[in-house]
């Protein structure tokens, strides 16, 4: 004769649970209110400068606004602006690839430190990094008698603004590496090697496809902000038209000399170069989709 409680099978039966999505939905009024806030913040804080921008750049007229971004002055200021990024972006984009590397796969002595050190810009106030340049480079600096001698000069001349830039940007990639090489650990890395793969190998075929999505927004955030650092390029410039303005320093002057139409239309250069960058950026993501899904 069976010894099992009669009513084992209602015992080992699972209990029924309500749906997980049932349980965690919102209300509808609750999802409608955060939606309409995060749109509402998007226009206040997104869609309504950049209108405001252009707007007030064609308040006088097309033909002010193209006299004024075909001014000899703000084609300087255009071209100085995509030098400076042309050599701080792909600076900093290797060394935060290599610095993010070093960090999140390697154990060394030293490490804390240079976590430490990729934070400083961020503790740092622009135009104090800035003043720290004078200090280096100036004539009256440590080494202004040394750069005199040699005739190079480096504050109030294009390589003070591309120092500055650089050390103000250096961060970003790196910031968003870190986190993201570390949480992926080092098992796919190990295992190439392994296998036999080089270290460039490994990192070419392995690490980098891993961090492309990511290296790419550290670099859009990189060129972002080298196009408009203003802080430590004004102190570092000294505002030489022609020569030494960048396309922000170019716009507070113009603003300051009551000139508002003028800067507002160099201010919307700004906002379409901004604007260039996160049309390529979603162009070099949708390619990398594709090349994923294909392999």
């Amino acid at each position: 004769m069976s010894t099992r409680p009669a009513d084992w099978t209602l015992a080992a039966a699972p209990a029924p649970r309500a749906p997980a999505s049932s349980a965690l939905a919102e209300p509808p009024w609750l999802r409608r209110l955060l939606t309409a806030a995060a749109l509402g913040f998007l226009a206040l804080f997104l869609v309504l400068p950049l209108v405001t921008v252009f707007a007030e750049a064609f308040s006088k007229g097309v033909g002010v606004y193209l006299d004024a971004i075909s001014d000899p002055i703000a084609l300087a200021a255009v071209r100085l602006t995509l030098l400076v990024a042309a050599i701080s972006v792909p600076a900093n984009a290797a060394f935060g690839v290599a610095a993010a590397w070093a960090i999140a796969k390697f154990e060394f002595r030293g490490k804390a430190l240079l976590v430490t050190a990729i934070d400083l810009p961020f503790a740092v106030s622009p135009v104090v990094a800035g003043l720290i340049f004078v200090l280096l480079f100036g004539a009256q600096g440590i080494f202004g008698p040394w750069l005199r001698e040699h005739d190079l000069k480096i504050i109030f001349a294009v390589p003070g603004i591309v120092l500055a830039t650089t050390f103000i940007t250096f961060p970003f990639v790196a910031r968003e590496l870190i986190p993201l090489m570390q949480e992926q650990g080092s098992e796919e890395e190990e295992a190439a090697l392994s296998l036999g793969a080089s270290g460039w190998q490994t990192f070419r075929r392995v690490t980098l496809p891993n961090i492309s999505l990511g290296l790419l927004y550290g670099i859009v955030l990189l060129n972002a902000r080298a196009m408009g650092e203003f802080g430590a390029v004004s102190v570092v410039s000294g505002h030489i038209r022609g020569v030494t303005n960048t396309l922000p320093l170019h716009v507070e002057i113009l603003y300051n000399e009551y000139q508002s139409a003028a800067a507002f239309a160099a201010a919307s250069l700004l906002a379409l170069l901004a604007l260039l960058t996160l049309v390529l950026k979603r162009i070099l993501e949708w390619r990398m989709g594709r090349i994923a899904r294909a392999a």
